[in-house]
């Protein structure tokens, strides 16, 4: 059984991906909190502004989990580039690891983000 090679190059495409991808999520919570808002100021049943509430708090989680990711994501960016320095051009097994679990978190929160945003356009 051969080897599989993974390039540093083709981690890095995946990583621009994500970033772009995790940019616009963050764009999208300023633009729901901006809706949330809105509502408050339009609702004074305590039964939608407890669901308001709600979301409000899971925008603040999902916006922490995101600069979380990105700052996670910066980190293997800047090991990929000592690397490079080096004149590795593939990555080495931890590395590869990383990446996969961080792949793994990556699938995870882009499931709950997709959740997050059909509850959210309950309201």
């Amino acid at each position: 059984m051969e080897k599989q090679i993974i390039y540093n190059s083709n981690l890095h495409f995946e990583h621009e991906i994500w970033r772009r991808e995790l940019f616009f999520w963050q764009d999208e919570l300023i633009i729901f909190n901006n809706r949330l808002s809105e509502l408050v100021t339009r609702w004074t049943k305590k039964e939608v502004l407890k669901q308001l509430d709600h979301f409000q708090n899971e925008f603040i989680l999902h916006g922490g989990v995101i600069e979380d990711l990105l700052e996670e994501m910066e980190i293997h960016e800047s090991r990929m580039a000592d690397q490079d320095l080096l004149s590795h051009d593939a990555m080495d097994t931890m590395m590869v690891k990383k990446h996969m679990e961080f792949r793994k978190k990556w699938k995870y929160r882009k499931r709950s983000i997709q959740l997050l945003k059909g509850n959210s356009f309950v309201f």
